[in-house]
């Protein structure tokens, strides 16, 4: 950690979560690698690009080097470890959002707050699909596809290499760089590493990409919550609008029920074991065919439908999606951008599919051939194939 001190310059902003933010210079001295004396970085406060409970984000600019991050400044309790920090730490992924630094700081009411400096990205998915929508138009599949597979390759990452089950998946948690294409996860307010038995609490994850498991009360639960909510967003980008908006979570049930149709006992004991209440109305499954346009290619609509399953273990895995046929475009050796530009990098999977005991079927598919020449991935060669 460091020391901070504020130098005044222009406007406050309040008290609490945004006081001394923007208009003014944080400085701050941080610890160098190799030995090297410590340094001092200053950080000129821009504009606020986010608040909540948890406290404010503000875009700020290096002045020292010029370069723009994201500062996401949290109320630190003295008594407890930031559980975001510990994870962030943990986040080394071209899908995944990267922690730069941390410092802590102190406001005028002498509260303490833990400030993470990361990569700054100025859009979000939510931001993108709202432009869309308000020029009457819907995504272009590419689009559709290289966002939804780094979605799914950043929660590959997450799950299997380390383990963790980000619990907020949702548009504005997804950054996207609309120069390159390129898309993170981000946000680990939410985040936590499952440990098999042990409780969590269900109410958690934005209510229209909230697994029905959660919506059933569970506390025992997997990281295909993530998957569940992937598979919203998902659907979100393919039809240009939330598949399902329930204005309250009983509400977001029955809208998820009028689309699969009434769970059954044995879906009911998947998703929470302890839950005891069966009183449901028997309505058949929509046609996923029906919910979608015409001229839906059938593998996204396969897709779809394998991610969003009641049965929390019938959903498909992160690294299954990535190998799904919907995202074979991705995979051609000379695909590029519409505008004629490469590919963001999308075959960051080695260390996941090392990790997972893959099988050989999918070991052929998420990384290309082509890739796994240029690469020398030969360690993912199984004997025998």
């Amino acid at each position: 950690m460091a020391s901070v001190r504020h130098l005044p310059r222009g406007p406050r902003r309040g008290e609490g979560g945004n006081d001394s933010v923007t208009g003014h210079i944080i400085s701050t001295t941080i610890q160098s690698k190799n030995g090297e004396p410590k340094q001092t970085i200053s950080y000129m406060a821009e504009r606020v690009v986010g608040t909540g409970s948890f406290g404010v984000v503000f875009q700020a600019k290096c002045l020292e080097t010029g370069e723009t991050v994201a500062i996401k400044k949290v109320l630190q309790e003295k008594r407890y470890k930031n559980r975001e920090l510990q994870l962030m730490r943990l986040m080394n992924h071209p899908n995944v959002i990267s922690l730069k630094h941390c410092f802590l700081s102190t406001t005028s009411k002498d509260e303490l707050f833990l400030n993470l400096v990361m990569e700054y990205i100025p859009e979000t998915l939510y931001r993108v699909l709202n432009q869309y929508s308000k020029n009457a138009q819907r995504m272009p599949l590419i689009y559709v596809k290289l966002y939804s597979y780094q979605i799914f390759s950043g929660l590959a990452y997450i799950h299997t290499s380390q383990g963790v089950c980000h619990r907020d998946i949702k548009p504005q948690n997804l950054l996207v760089d609309t120069l390159t294409h390129q898309v993170k996860v981000c946000d680990f307010g939410s985040a936590k590493l499952l440990v098999k038995g042990e409780a969590n609490i269900s109410y958690i994850c934005s209510r229209y990409y909230r697994a029905p498991e959660l919506l059933f009360g569970a506390t025992e639960y997997t990281t295909s919550i993530d998957i569940w909510s992937a598979g919203c967003v998902l659907a979100e980008l393919l039809l240009g609008h939330p598949l399902f908006s329930g204005e309250s979570p009983a509400d977001q049930l029955v809208q998820i029920i009028n689309v699969l149709g009434t769970p059954t006992r044995e879906e009911i004991r998947c998703m929470n074991p302890n839950h005891t209440e069966f009183k449901f109305p028997q309505i058949k499954p929509h046609p996923w065919h029906k919910i979608f346009r015409e001229r839906m290619p059938p593998e996204a609509i396969d897709l779809t439908s394998r991610v969003l399953q009641y049965s929390p273990s019938f959903r498909c895995t992160a690294l299954e999606a990535c190998a799904h046929p919907f995202f074979d475009e991705l995979r051609e050796p000379n695909a590029c951008l519409p505008n004629g530009r490469r590919l963001p990098p999308l075959y960051n999977l080695k260390e996941e599919m090392a990790g997972a005991g893959v099988s050989p079927e999918l070991i052929k598919n998420p990384i290309p051939d082509h890739v796994r020449r240029q690469s020398g991935l030969n360690i993912l060669h199984p004997a025998g194939t």
